[in-house]
């Protein structure tokens, strides 16, 4: 059964954001390699219950995000597609971590899939 791995805030400042998190939780954010306006969020000790997550700039449409682990992105466009869901990008690679689509649910929400694979290019 698919399960939800990650979440994503979407910010108007993500320094700010960050500040704000980090202060107030004790959240730790690093900065995603390269060229791109992405912090991962650590939100407590991984022996903890919980997942991880992402501070990125604020997009059209969304504010926040979580992401679900899947078997197959293909696999699941399709099935999104099928029961009444937007796929609103198409599959991305998330190099050396996996691919990626993010989606709206029937109700407007966005959301994304993820499929682990360390050969992604």
């Amino acid at each position: 059964m698919p399960k939800v791995i990650h979440f994503e805030f979407g910010a108007g400042d993500p320094k700010r954001a960050i500040k704000f998190y980090e202060d107030v939780f004790q959240w730790k954010a690093t900065k995603y390699p390269g060229n791109v306006d992405y912090w991962l969020i650590k939100a407590g000790d991984d022996k903890e219950m919980g997942i991880n997550g992402a501070i990125t700039p604020k997009q059209k449409g969304w504010n926040i995000s979580n992401s679900i682990a899947v078997h197959s992105v293909d696999e699941f466009i399709e099935r999104i597609e099928m029961h009444g869901g937007e796929v609103t990008t198409e599959k991305m690679a998330i190099p050396k971590m996996g691919y990626m689509a993010y989606f709206k649910d029937t109700e407007g929400n966005t959301l994304s899939i993820f499929e682990t694979d360390p050969n992604a290019k």
